[in-house]
């Protein structure tokens, strides 16, 4: 089996649906011999951020020596780039003969659930010292929750996102979060939900509330901008500080440097270009505030297009504003909004997106609203460094 065989049989039908249980991957893991045991876990959740803050831990902890695996979602490009060992992805040749030994277990399983089982399998193998590992929809019943136990679980900043499956108020989506926590494992969060104190109590876990200052020089060192990114920092500096008590702080600010997660409100200066992978309505409004607090004069061009099952009406009515210039694209992805769709919903006049040469200097362009939008402009790949 090549990659894009393997590809081809995880992204069927029959494995794009996701089931809220742990039942098939535990099973499938047990027929491989639990790889995840011998493993060691920087656990992530939340419903923004989480990506931002797995990234900076893993270049952190790479350069302070560490061997590192990193577990994230969704991709922008490839499949290979969800997980990474020191900052490498995952060849396509291991990636097919792994998904190849999954899929011959004739066990039923979820696109994800195959991915993860992939990464377990490849972190074992290559021996990795730590994997920061990332949850793809909630915390409960994620496939990753798999793990017995962790250095910490770690829960970013809580909004109303996949309220269809998690729960339609803050404090049901923190209660789903809170199941990464761990018994006698340490849980760090940025917000004082009771579902987490309460989950914390009952697995005899510490609770760490982090305090959102940092040393102004580790936010000067990270390349990631945006003011919503000082609770993320916050975050990663208070898990760094409590686990490793042996890096200082000139090797955060280096790892701090080498950070890359591209596409979230990434500015290409000679494009006078942002581009925000925001997709949830929190996330909307952190864009509009970063544009607001670094743009505050330049006029505005955007390119929004959305997933059906996101609230994109309120997306659209915390972005535009009256003098925006501003385009829906209609994109080739099963559940994407349609421009029809979106239209309808917005609260100032649009076009449809049709082509990139309508991004122009003129005017500030900014392109958000799903990492599968993103993820069909190939032309944005040449603007990568």
């Amino acid at each position: 089996m090549n990659y894009d065989e393997a590809i081809k049989l995880i992204t069927s039908k029959n494995n794009f649906y996701i089931d809220l249980s742990l039942d098939r991957i535990t099973a499938a893991l047990n027929k491989l011999g639990n790889p995840q045991d011998n493993l060691k876990f920087i656990h992530v959740t939340g419903t923004n951020g989480k990506g931002s803050v797995c990234t900076m831990l893993e270049s952190i902890l790479r350069t302070a020596g560490y061997k590192t695996g990193l577990y994230t979602s969704p991709h922008i490009w490839e499949y290979t780039e969800r997980i990474r060992i020191n900052g490498v992805d995952i060849s396509k040749s291991d990636f097919a003969k792994y998904a190849e030994k999954i899929i011959n277990l004739n066990i039923h399983l979820t696109e994800f659930e195959i991915l993860t089982i992939i990464m377990f399998l490849y972190f074992q193998d290559k021996s990795v010292d730590i994997v920061v590992l990332e949850t793809g929809l909630g915390g409960r019943f994620d496939a990753t929750n798999v793990i017995r136990q962790n250095l910490c679980s770690i829960i970013t900043h809580i909004d109303l996102d996949h309220t269809e499956r998690l729960g339609d108020t803050k404090d049901k989506i923190a209660f789903e979060k809170a199941g990464i926590i761990k018994q006698s494992c340490p849980v760090i969060t940025s917000e004082g939900y009771e579902a987490i104190r309460d989950k914390a109590d009952e697995m005899d876990s510490m609770f760490i509330l982090s305090v959102p200052y940092v040393n102004p020089e580790f936010i000067d060192a990270l390349p990631l901008k945006g003011n919503h990114q000082i609770e993320n920092l916050a975050l990663v500096i208070t898990a760094i500080n409590y686990l490793f008590k042996e890096i200082d702080d000139k090797t955060i600010i280096e790892g701090l440097k080498n950070v890359k997660n591209p596409f979230r409100y990434e500015y290409i200066e000679e494009k006078n270009l942002i581009i925000d992978a925001s997709h949830n309505p929190n996330g909307i409004k952190a864009l509009r505030d970063n544009l607001d607090w670094y743009f505050p004069n330049q006029k505005r061009r955007f390119v929004f297009g959305c997933l059906k099952n996101k609230d994109y009406e309120k997306m659209m009515n915390i972005l535009f504003r009256e003098d925006d210039e501003i385009y829906l694209n209609e994109f080739e992805y099963p559940n994407a909004a349609s421009y029809n769709e979106l239209r309808e919903k917005c609260p100032y006049p649009a076009k449809k997106y049709t082509s990139k040469d309508i991004l122009r200097n003129d005017k500030l362009n900014i392109i958000c609203g799903s990492f599968y939008m993103i993820g069909e402009m190939l032309w944005l790949k040449s603007l990568q460094v």
